[in-house]
């Protein structure tokens, strides 16, 4: 096969092709003529690669449509992708069994998972933050568009992918929180339910009629634009201070943070305006300033002489 190779290889003063050239010469044509003869079998890997090529993308297309028939379409993207991968990657392992028929299955399994071992320690936070993903999206503790609290952020969650969940906060700014955080702390979902409570603290003179306050105070909220019908409308007196009996009002409304605000300012509005009209004194706080006539140097003064003359009349 290479006897023209052989031919122009440089030859000793014998005459003789040096050993250590020839052997690597035989050695090529050796590998030469083991791929001739398995040129067969990697056209028959290389068409099943393609096959599972084909396979995988179907199936990773039906999980998806399936899943987003069902309103769960990041859950869809996320194991629709990860099936391909899985069913591309069984691919790769039957192409290399019939292209090296003396590879074993077997030793392709071990293989990967040595190697799986060694991807898992140098790619840990990144696996970790994926399988978060998966179980965050696959126990639903709470979906899109929900607003939620965690790590002290706030706001209305627009994606959930496979790294991170991205929040949106009420001010605009965007928040990237890794799965793995969210999935090992607290997770406060404001909007897991229809109906959130507010409460709010109006504080009345202990001079005024408190039972005419209260109800005053529980119809105009129950009348305020916002609040729900659905539950009642508490007022509670609720602690005393020094000038005012605390009155402290609770009312409930749509989970949504522009409901709650909305609300939450035509209740204070309102319940003022109520006030106002009825003539019940809210108070507020006083303070009374006690000047002292007499410079405090001089007292400073008039004290050290007042204690010398003690100590002199001691000493006679």
């Amino acid at each position: 096969m290479l006897s023209l190779f052989i031919q122009e290889t440089p030859k000793d003063q014998k005459g003789e092709l040096d050993v250590n050239t020839q052997s690597i010469i035989e050695k090529l044509d050796t590998w030469l003529d083991g791929f001739i003869k398995n040129i067969p079998n990697i056209l028959v890997a290389i068409l099943v690669f393609i096959a599972f090529i084909y396979i995988a993308r179907f199936f990773g297309r039906t999980v998806k449509k399936l899943l987003k028939k069902r309103g769960r379409d990041n859950f869809g993207e996320i194991l629709g992708s990860f099936t391909k991968w899985v069913l591309l990657i069984v691919g790769v392992m039957l192409s290399l069994t019939i292209m090296s028929p003396n590879l074993s299955p077997a030793d392709l399994i071990a293989g990967l998972g040595v190697s799986s071992v060694a991807i898992g320690f140098a790619f840990k936070d990144i696996l970790q933050n994926w399988l978060a993903g998966i179980l965050i999206l696959m126990r639903r503790p709470f979906e899109i568009g929900d607003q939620i609290v965690v790590n002290g952020f706030e706001g209305t969650v627009e994606r959930i992918e496979t790294r991170a969940t991205i929040i949106r906060q009420y001010n605009g700014k965007r928040i990237v929180v890794p799965n793995s955080e969210i999935y090992t702390n607290s997770v406060k979902v404001i909007t897991a339910n229809d109906l959130i409570r507010s409460q709010y603290d109006i504080g009345l003179g202990y001079d005024q009629d408190r039972e005419k306050a209260m109800q005053i105070l529980k119809e105009t909220i129950e009348n305020t634009e916002g609040v729900s019908s659905e539950k009642p409308v508490d007022v509670l007196p609720w602690d005393q201070a020094d000038s005012w009996l605390t009155i402290r009002v609770r009312w409930w409304t749509n989970s949504d943070r522009p409901d709650v605000v909305k609300a939450f300012s035509k209740v204070i509005l309102n319940t003022q305006n109520a006030m106002d009209e009825a003539g019940i004194d809210l108070p507020f706080p006083t303070q009374i300033e006690i000047k002292n006539a007499h410079n405090f140097e001089e007292l400073k003064e008039k004290a050290n002489n007042s204690k010398e003359n003690k100590e002199e009349k001691k000493e006679e």
